[in-house]
């Protein structure tokens, strides 16, 4: 694969990949170190990748496994996740900052508990906006299965969420 082709094969995933970052580190400098590194990779794997059907797929996925070294490397928590990212209904308008506050950190701390097939399928879905088509590509999963695994991860948030909100009130 020659440079151009290279460009015009995997340019256009840029975007997409650098908006994945950007989501999981929540910082745009090491967001934009990831997508850089994910392009070196890409380029040393040119060779390979001639036979990759789906790219914007291997991208996010190289992308997502590029923030997950990291952080292993960097013994640090992944970032968690907001109600907000989630687009999480559950929260009354009544709320006050604070309290909006607190439940986003709660649903982050839920997300992180759950197991990791439902963590990644609830991120990828409901944070990062892909079809179930796409999350399929990238898991290998089948759609039922997924919207199994994604319907089993809503429903242990809520529960978790409404039975910790129950003994805070309580």
């Amino acid at each position: 694969m020659d440079v151009s082709e290279f460009k015009s094969r995997f340019l256009p995933c840029h975007r997409r990949m650098f908006l994945t970052a950007l989501r999981l580190t929540r910082n745009r400098q090491d967001a934009e170190d990831i997508v850089q590194d994910a392009f070196t990779k890409l380029w040393e794997r040119r060779k390979e990748m001639l036979v990759e059907r789906n790219v914007e797929a291997y991208c996010q996925t190289l992308v997502r496994n590029l923030f997950i070294d990291r952080q292993r490397r960097q013994h640090l928590k992944p970032a968690t996740h907001t109600a907000d990212d989630l687009q999480l209904a559950d929260l009354s308008a009544a709320e006050t900052d604070m309290e909006r506050q607190e439940s986003q950190q709660m649903v982050g701390q839920l997300i992180s508990q759950l197991p990791e097939k439902q963590r990644q399928i609830i991120t990828l879905r409901d944070v990062e906006g892909l079809t179930y088509e796409e999350i399929a590509q990238q898991t290998g999963l089948t759609e039922v299965n997924i919207r199994v695994l994604l319907s089993r991860a809503r429903k242990t948030i809520r529960e978790q969420f409404k039975q910790q909100t129950h003994h805070e009130h309580a």
